[in-house]
């Protein structure tokens, strides 16, 4: 029997207005999907835990760190990234917009808040996160 293997692990973001309206999300700076729309996310470290890797990749692009996020699914098509095979852990948290002032850093060109129902197109499997994340937190509500 065989084991060895070459995953990536990630972790997505759902940031989620109050009113459950709108989400954050940021212009990528770069391959893949440069200048596409995503979840903030990424790699989690070599010595950091889930949660701890969601929060500082949320703050790392946007600048927001809120007090609580909820992880809810694990996503694993073979094909979701192209850099090869990654599992990603999402996790979601809803927020009241007004007291943040997101902005963009790390590899995120831009972030912006935008309506569910007037989305872009989203990078990788982003909008299947984002389904799921909504499923999630109306199931919750």
């Amino acid at each position: 029997m065989s084991y060895p293997q070459n995953i990536l692990v990630t972790v997505d973001a759902v940031l989620f207005t109050e009113d459950h309206r709108e989400v954050l999300l940021i212009q990528r700076k770069n391959d893949p999907f440069k200048e596409q729309w995503a979840l903030p996310g990424g790699f989690v470290e070599g010595d950091e835990d889930l949660d701890t890797a969601a929060v500082r990749e949320l703050e790392e692009e946007t600048g927001i760190a809120p007090d609580v996020m909820h992880q809810f699914h694990a996503f694993g098509a073979p094909d979701r990234d192209p850099r090869g095979r990654a599992i990603s852990v999402a996790y979601y948290a809803v927020v009241n917009k007004n007291d943040f002032q997101p902005e963009a850093a790390s590899d995120a060109k831009a972030v912006q808040w935008f309506f569910l129902n007037d989305l872009p197109e989203l990078a990788f499997d982003h909008i299947d996160i984002l389904t799921k994340a909504l499923s999630v937190l109306t199931q919750d509500s």
